[in-house]
């Protein structure tokens, strides 16, 4: 078998952590797999930054959680059952945004082209920590973090930059079992 389709294949969003922290070496090599992805005129338009600091990682959830609530609030007519599925869940966890991962990993791009490339660099990110044995989770209620003026300063967000990940790292205490996926849509030309 094809080791990057079955990494493709494999990787799964981990949802679950061991409190074990992820050394140093290893996160420069998945943070090297991110800056290889390609970009739109090799523009490179992105930055990353490693949350590992406890603390810090507990100052993000608490700016997230408000606006995550928010947003799920905006379900409850529209998928009443998603709705209860997800709160409750929530309610359940101690950390529903970063999942108590030891790494949270920001990809930060900015300019015309980070739209187009930084997505790219956040599945190489992704794939890489699979690859190295780690589950990874983008969490896109995670990036909902941009108006607490204390975490835009320890991010060192500019105003034209934008959050494109982050996304959570660490030894899964769970491995997912692949979920169903649909037939693609494919139209030949």
């Amino acid at each position: 078998m094809n080791a990057i389709l079955d990494a493709i294949k494999m990787r799964r969003s981990v949802r679950s952590y061991e409190p074990k922290s992820v050394g140093k070496d290893i996160l420069d090599k998945i943070i090297e797999a991110g800056n290889q992805a390609p970009s739109a005129m090799n523009s490179q338009p992105w930055r990353f930054v490693v949350v590992e600091d406890k603390e810090t990682r507990k100052k993000l959830l608490t700016a997230a959680l408000p606006n995550a609530a928010k947003i799920l609030e905006g379900i409850k007519d529209a998928d009443p059952e998603r709705y209860e599925s997800i709160k409750k869940r929530y309610s359940e966890m101690e950390d529903p945004i970063y999942y108590s991962a030891p790494v949270v990993l920001f990809v930060i791009g900015a300019g015309r082209h980070a739209d187009h490339s930084c997505p790219l660099a956040c599945e190489n990110v992704m794939l890489a920590a699979y690859s190295l044995g780690l589950g990874s989770c983008w969490v896109g209620f995670g990036s909902m973090v941009t108006d607490d003026a204390a975490i835009i300063n320890l991010l060192e967000l500019k105003d034209d930059e934008k959050i494109f990940g982050p996304i959570v790292i660490g030894y899964p205490k769970v491995y997912p079992e692949p979920p169903q996926k649909k037939s693609p849509v494919v139209k030949w030309i």
